[in-house]
């Protein structure tokens, strides 16, 4: 049974109307397919959709990314990937359902897969938490990217989450340590890093993932530091006020490539991701492709380089400085003497041999 948004009652009703023509055998007996009604009834359909989607509001957008049917985590990497091999636990307290994570082969690159997983159903979405992650599963996560790091390994990670678990278990057993741990973590590595969003990429339990050399995101996909609802809840005191917080918070894939905050945009279906999820597999497949060939050409240092260079570029080409392209803004101006100090530090038992040895030479050839 299809689940349809509030926006998609006239797509509900001609759906209707198609499957009660498509059967030959309705409540009054046999009767002919009217092939020619059918044929009307799809055009239009194809049209209401894509004016239904060409003119979607940011919060239309957000209940399309939370859509019920589309595909998930699981999902992508079972159609993906293959050889997967599941890795669990994070060797402090246990394992955490709603991350995905383990090895995989994709096309001819060994990866590290990790995907924020919200589940299919009731019961599978209250195993996997509804991929609201817990510190177990970042403390899991930083593990394992730790350990691609060390065999040179690329890193795919899937983002779908409202936000990491706010329960007091978890905040009991360090959340914001974990999430920024995590975001720590991926800003060190120097293996190729992409991320996509899928579905809903909420606050810091989907940025503890998403600090990567390529964010790609699904054009119906939304990302955002708070949810909308929550948005309006503080700013307006009205969480009825989600449609222009939804809008101030500019959180859709166009608005966020605008603002440099990604790095590419993965078309969808007309209708979403869940209506043509054939589709969807392939144009992820591609742009995953070409990411991971770009970045292997890179060596380490140049990973790291161009992963730190993104980030701190954020945000310096629509602020309020004057000339926003010059770099040397970016680079840490240290004082000489500061630096000396730290070198200092960093080698005093070497200098002091060597301070000896030079004294006892000079005593040597003196006497």
């Amino acid at each position: 049974m299809k689940n349809y948004l509030s926006f998609e009652t006239d797509l509900k009703n001609l759906e209707l109307e198609m499957e009660k023509l498509k059967d030959p055998y309705n409540q009054e007996g046999l009767s002919e397919v009217d092939t020619d009604k059918i044929s009307n009834i799809q055009k239009e359909l194809d049209d209401k959709l894509k004016d239904i989607y060409s003119n979607l509001n940011h919060w239309q957008i957000t209940q399309v990314a939370r859509h019920e049917d589309r595909p998930k985590a699981k999902f992508f990497i079972e159609n993906l990937f293959e050889d997967f091999s599941l890795l669990a636990g994070d060797r402090f307290y246990g394992e955490d359902k709603s991350v995905i994570a383990g090895l995989a082969k994709f096309n001819k690159f060994s990866v590290l897969v990790i995907g924020q997983e919200k589940g299919e159903d009731l019961e599978s979405r209250i195993e996997r938490n509804f991929g609201m992650m817990r510190p177990e599963g970042y403390r899991k996560t930083i593990r394992l990217m730790r350990l691609a790091d060390k065999f040179n390994i690329p890193i795919v990670s899937f983002i779908d989450t409202p936000g990491a678990y706010p329960g007091v278990g978890a905040e009991e057993r360090g959340q914001a340590e974990a999430i920024a741990k995590s975001i720590e973590c991926c800003m060190e590595l120097k293996v190729p890093t992409i991320s996509i969003i899928i579905g809903e990429g909420g606050s810091g339990g989907a940025i503890a993932l998403a600090s990567s050399n390529k964010v790609l995101m699904f054009e119906n996909a939304i990302y955002s530091v708070i949810s909308p609802e929550g948005c309006a809840t503080i700013l307006w005191r009205d969480p009825k006020k989600t449609i222009e917080a939804a809008s101030a918070m500019k959180l859709s894939s166009k608005n966020l490539l605008d603002l440099g905050i990604i790095d590419e945009i993965i078309p969808e279906p007309l209708g979403g991701a869940h209506r043509d999820r054939s589709l969807s597999i392939d144009n992820l497949k591609s742009s995953i492709q070409k990411n991971l060939e770009e970045l292997s050409d890179m060596n380490r240092e140049e990973v790291f380089l161009h992963r730190k260079n993104k980030f701190l570029s954020i945000g310096r080409t629509k602020g309020f400085i004057d000339k926003p392209s010059q770099d040397e803004n970016l680079i840490m101006k240290e004082n000489l003497f500061n630096n000396f100090l730290l070198k200092f530090k960093k080698n005093k038992y070497f200098i002091i041999t060597l301070i000896i040895l030079v004294t006892l030479g000079l005593i040597y050839f003196i006497i």
